[in-house]
């Protein structure tokens, strides 16, 4: 009988009884759905529905146009010990009413769970998993504890040790008599076979009851259960090898003639072993762990805060909105502000990735953890705790490392079956040994069965996914790319085309005097500095782009007067008695002015796709300027990267045809999308999908959010809006271009790592499981060892968080500048 459930969604954008009643039958429609009775008035819906049905209900409302309201709540899990673990905590917190999804990464320790709003407290979630035997808390809602890994780490060295000193004596009397004929004559000469098996059982027993009393705890009532995990497994394994040696050793009565030999060595062994497979397994998890941690300690502890008139050092968790800080020379910045008292060059490359250093002065925005220059800076605090831009991120990061992959479904489907199918394999080798193996059978069937039980365990394929996304994204975070939603990183690597916006993405977004060209008897600097006086007054870009250019030539701009904008064309004004006429060709055409010597050159400047501006003087022509939204430096090197992975480049904009045709000329780019209004660039990536396939899509600005949102991949430019980074899978935390190749480069790194790791976990357990069964035994006569087996399923772990930590070591697909030294602060001073 199918267990239902009753459950409270809130429910937005409902405006009128019509809403809620079309919510109601998107509700109900939904299979599983007994009843549902939505509340205009509560904005909320009240449902009785089979259970697992929540996702498809938020599926129904999203299509439907009235969106659930969704919370996500992480959740620290300990004690998981392999794959196995992690889906039953899964089972476990999607049993609850009110949770749409569960993910739960077993390298990182945490679930991530997504509830309807109000459903369910993050209690109530931790409280069900404990009750499913893994200890679990929410978690802070600050960054998470950067010690965690070590915290595993450290009693696991401790319980492998102890469980080593207790194992060594066994292994050197038992193996080193099998190795050293003369060492097995002096132990029975000595202490007699009896009182060495004797000893070996007080050790081996102290081994399991002790250090290896986990793998009991935990593995026999999930075995009683019937839901056995890999402590099953080795509790099993170990138990059986204990069992047979400890009735060879009391009662040898009870066994078939000729079958009478003790397995202590290999009970022992098997715990310390698996023990040593998991320490390293913590250690090398809490390297993957790595960026997460540096990035936490880019926070200070403390915070200069002015208080009654001076500054006091105060607990950073003490700093609110509004307080003045200050930061010395060489400090890191405690929170987001901005800053009001001094000019300073401040590092930040620990967020942004970018090496040069950034001026801030009066007005500007400085970030928490970055460091201060060599001059003193007082900031405002405008976000503290966890809305300071560092804890965002390290919030951002935490979420990307806990989603689930679409290519980590196939491994979670076998992990579900793996264990009961290696115990029912281990009983089927034990029968066929007892059935058709040679004397002793009962022996052989017990070292096979115990074989295959160990070299079985799932561990492998639960770390290969989830390790490689917390090492990937991790390593993306350091090099300023920010994964928003981990499974950007696999969309990614199958991208087949990244399409940009134009301006402020390839573009500087601000247009700049890329050319000066005045007539025979001008002086350039005379023209500039009277067309920048007649545009000091004008708000337009290309004015200000030519009074910039003459304040970078340090010339003294003129006031002028009777400024007169003429709507289309230009302006005039009076400047030092002349009067200047500046603007279109028609509008020199207009008042008379014979502009022929200039426009070839105004041809050129169009082509290039430039805006060409004539400048007279007193009725006669005297020069044409070129104003350009110039390229940013590095989109160049960036497209170049791009293609050499395979991408078709394509550009999105709304500028005009021979601006945007002009720079995908100078570009190389493939595919260009010119005169494209704000509410049509999402279209033109529905065009771009169904031509060129999956469609990544660049942007910074507003008018860019829906081409995001519509894109396989957004990624948005740091410096772009809010709404943009807000529509996003993928954030650069600079402008800098070349993160779409470095995002890029690290998913294909990434992909092909968890491709990797799944392949050795997969076939390490269909390759050694039939060699655990014995296969090879008619062919060699001997059987594999349950040591070698305990040894290698724990380097089969090891092996596999080890080849994930290789990603810590990609660099940048396009290769920063070098910082140098910070300019002067202030130009002026250094003549």
């Amino acid at each position: 009988m199918t267990q239902t459930q009753h459950f409270r969604i809130e429910i937005d954008e409902m405006s009128c009884a019509g809403c809620a009643g079309r919510a109601q039958r998107a509700i109900s429609a939904v299979p599983g759905v007994e009843n549902a009775e939505v509340n205009f008035a509560a904005r909320s819906a009240e449902v009785t529905a089979a259970h697992g049905t929540e996702a498809a209900i938020v599926e129904a409302l999203d299509q439907a146009g009235y969106p659930a309201r969704t919370d996500t709540v992480t959740l620290e899990v300990s004690e998981m010990s392999c794959a196995s673990c992690a889906g039953r905590v899964e089972k476990a917190l999607t049993a609850l009413p009110g949770v749409v999804d569960a993910a739960v990464n077993f390298a990182a320790g945490t679930a991530t769970v997504q509830i309807f709003t109000d459903a369910i407290s993050p209690q109530e979630l931790a409280r069900a998993v404990s009750d499913a035997g893994y200890p679990s808390v929410p978690a802070d809602d600050g960054a998470p504890r950067p010690d965690r890994q070590e915290d595993e780490a450290t009693p696991a060295l401790r319980r492998t040790l102890i469980a080593g000193a207790l194992t060594l004596p066994i292994f050197i009397v038992e193996m080193g008599g099998h190795m050293v004929p003369a060492f097995h004559h002096f132990v029975q000469q000595t202490i007699g076979q009896q009182t060495s098996w004797m000893l070996q059982f007080v050790l081996a027993t102290i081994v399991l009851v002790w250090p290896g009393r986990e793998f009991f705890v935990k593995g026999v009532p999930a075995l009683l259960r019937g839901a056995p995990e890999m402590n099953s497994l080795v509790a099993l394994g170990a138990s059986a090898a204990w069992a047979f040696s400890t009735v060879a050793l009391f009662a040898p009565s009870l066994l078939p003639e000729g079958t009478r030999a003790v397995y202590f060595e290999a009970a022992a062994v098997i715990v310390t072993l698996i023990l040593l497979g998991r320490w390293l397994e913590a250690r090398a998890r809490g390297q993957a762990g790595e960026a997460i941690r540096k990035l936490v300690g880019l926070q200070p502890k403390t915070a200069r805060v002015e208080r009654n008139g001076g500054y006091e050092d105060i607990p950073l968790e003490s700093v609110q909105p509004g307080d003045l800080l200050l930061v010395r020379p060489g400090e890191k910045i405690a929170v987001d502000g901005e800053v009001t008292r001094g000019e300073a060059y401040v590092d930040e490359s620990m967020i942004s990735g970018e090496p040069v250093p950034v001026a801030k002065a009066p007005g500007d925005e400085v970030i928490g953890g970055t460091v201060n220059g060599d001059s003193a800076l007082t900031f405002k605090a405008t976000r503290v705790g966890r809305d300071t831009m560092l804890s965002q991120i390290v919030a951002e990061v935490q979420r990307a490392q806990g989603t689930r992959l679409p290519i980590q479904s196939l491994a979670d489907r076998v992990v579900a079956v793996f264990v009961p199918v290696v115990i029912a394999i281990a009983v089927l080798t034990v029968l066929v040994w007892l059935a058709v193996g040679p004397s002793p059978a009962l022996g052989l069937a017990l070292v096979a069965g115990v074989s295959v039980l160990i070299i079985a365990c799932p561990c492998a394929m639960g770390l290969a996914t989830p390790t490689s996304i917390m090492v990937g994204t991790g390593r993306a975070a350091e090099l300023g790319v920010l994964f928003r939603k981990g499974d950007a990183l696999q969309r990614l690597d199958e991208a087949r085309v990244v399409a940009f916006d134009k301006t402020g993405t390839l573009t500087q977004g601000r247009p700049r005097l890329t050319r000066l060209v005045t007539v025979e008897g001008q002086d350039e600097d005379t023209v500039l500095r009277l067309v920048a006086a007649a545009e000091a007054q004008s708000e337009h870009p290309i004015a200000q782009a030519i009074v910039e250019a003459a304040r970078d030539k340090g010339l003294n701009i003129p006031p002028a007067e009777d400024m007169r904008a003429i709507g289309g064309h230009g302006l005039s004004a009076t400047v030092d008695g002349h009067e200047m006429l500046i603007g279109t060709a028609r509008l020199m055409e207009r008042e008379g002015v014979d502009h022929d010597a200039l426009n070839g050159a105004a041809g050129e400047v169009s082509a290039m796709g430039q805006s060409p501006v004539f400048v007279a003087i007193d009725g006669q022509l005297a020069g044409l300027m070129a104003v350009a939204d110039q390229v940013k430096p590095t989109t160049r090197a960036a497209l170049d990267a791009l293609r050499e992975e395979g991408l078709k480049i394509a550009m999105i904009t709304g500028d005009t045809p021979a601006t945007a045709n002009a720079i995908a000329a100078d570009l190389g780019i493939d595919h260009v999308e010119a005169g494209v209004l704000p509410a049509d660039k999402r279209k033109a990536v529905q065009a771009l999908r169904e031509s060129l396939g999956s469609v990544v899509f660049v942007g910074d600005g507003i008018n860019d959010a829906p081409a995001l949102a519509e894109a396989d991949i957004g990624i948005a430019v740091g410096t772009g809006t809010d709404v943009a980074i807000e529509s996003a899978d993928v954030v650069l935390m600079s402008g800098d271009l070349g993160g779409v190749a470095t995002a890029r480069h690290l998913s294909r790194r990434t992909m092909r790592n968890i491709r990797q790791n799944l392949f050795w976990a997969f076939a390490y357990n269909a390759a050694l499981i039939p060699v655990a069964a014995g296969v090879l035994y008619p062919l060699t006569g001997t059987l594999l060892s349950p040591m070698l087996a305990a040894g290698a399923m724990a380097l089969s772990s090891v092996f596999v968080v080890t080849n994930a930590l290789r990603l810590r070591r990609v660099g940048r697909a396009v290769p920063e500048k070098p910082a140098g030294p910070a300019p002067a602060l202030h130009p002026a001073a250094a003549e």
